[in-house]
């Protein structure tokens, strides 16, 4: 036989028996954030030094409290059943009446105890794009992120998402600062995002740290989007009514959690490290009834 008979009997055993179908190759799907997404290291010694729990060290007092604090968080966010699940309720705004509350150090220790659940994922949004400060708190840098996400079609999500070095955990940082931030924040694109981020994944918790209510407007815009409010207040220098004047900022949200931040120790009474947490839930059907 020659070399070109065998050629031709080598290619026919290739081709299919007749009335055979053929597997059809699948089209590529949406690619995922990994792929394009970066990668940054959390400093766990910065940490330390800020009194933030660190992922895998020894139990402490402030990281039990933590525990504490994110499980009506999850169980809003995850009830067993749909009926007990917070519409959104993956969506969680963490701000303060005013600056220096302690907004970014409970966004940071709640994002890091929720990523140490076993079937849970957390992404952090630095929506304060006027002082930014997740990506300085946990120990790296950032440039782009969410404004310029809604601000140049050439960037997406994946783009400007940061990877880090503890599964489970990412952030969106602010991006650069826009003088039209709020409008920016009200816009369809930023609403097409949230809904983007939302349905991405079902498994993930959301959390935006954003500005305080009483400083700007943005936070009072976000409030509207949200599933679930932290709100952060000092215990030692939070006027009563700068707290009342927040809190009108935000009954467009259903549930509203509080966070006493700097307490007094008052064992018995929820109080433990110099944190309490509180909750003030507004059931939607209670309210349309009243």
């Amino acid at each position: 036989m020659s070399i070109i008979e065998k050629a031709l009997d080598k290619n026919r055993s290739r081709q299919p028996a007749p009335g055979v179908e053929q597997p059809v190759a699948a089209a590529p799907g949406p690619e995922p954030e990994s792929a394009r997404s970066q990668e940054v290291a959390i400093n766990f010694g910065w940490l330390r030094k800020q009194g933030i729990v660190v992922p895998g060290e020894h139990r402490s007092a402030a990281a039990e409290e933590f525990r504490m604090m994110k499980r009506p968080l999850l169980n809003n966010a995850f009830g067993r059943h749909t009926a007990m699940q917070v519409p959104k309720g993956r969506m969680i705004m963490v701000t303060s009446a005013l600056p220096n509350e302690g907004k970014t150090f409970t966004t940071t220790n709640l994002a890091l105890s929720i990523a140490m659940e076993v079937d849970r994922t957390v992404l952090v949004v630095d929506a304060d794009v006027a002082r930014p400060a997740i990506p300085r708190t946990l120990g790296f840098e950032a440039d782009l992120g969410l404004m310029d996400v809604l601000t140049d079609p050439d960037i997406e999500i994946p783009d400007v998402l940061l990877r880090t070095n503890i599964d489970g955990l990412s952030v969106l940082p602010a991006g650069r600062p826009h003088g039209r931030s709020t409008e920016i924040l009200a816009s369809d694109a930023m609403l097409q995002l949230l809904d983007d981020l939302y349905a991405r994944y079902d498994d993930r918790v959301i959390l935006f740290d954003s500005p305080p209510l009483l400083a700007t407007s943005e936070p009072g815009v976000l409030a509207h989007h949200m599933g679930q409010v932290v709100m952060v207040v000092d215990a030692d220098s939070t006027p009563a009514a700068s707290v009342e004047r927040a809190m009108e900022q935000l009954q467009s949200c259903d549930v509203v959690l509080s966070m006493l931040n700097r307490a007094a120790p008052m064992p018995g009474l929820g109080y433990a490290g110099g944190y309490y947490y509180g909750g003030r839930e507004h059931e939607r059907d209670a309210r349309e009834k009243a």
